[in-house]
């Protein structure tokens, strides 16, 4: 079950390793960070802003 994110949330993340913006990944419920080549995961609706949690992009 997808749980839409609210995009003014979405425009106050960045990425705790890089600081710059995140694409969100709707179909995924990911936020992506190109610069760091990792996608954090969001569960439940909320956003995990973990590097230990986040997936490396390939």
């Amino acid at each position: 079950m997808s749980t839409e994110i609210d995009r003014r949330v979405l425009e106050a993340l960045i990425c705790p390793l890089t600081h710059v913006t995140l694409r969100y990944d709707a179909e995924k419920q990911e936020l992506i960070s190109e610069t760091a080549q990792l996608a954090y995961p969001i569960r439940n609706g909320i956003p995990v802003m973990l590097e230990d949690e986040a997936r490396k992009l390939d």
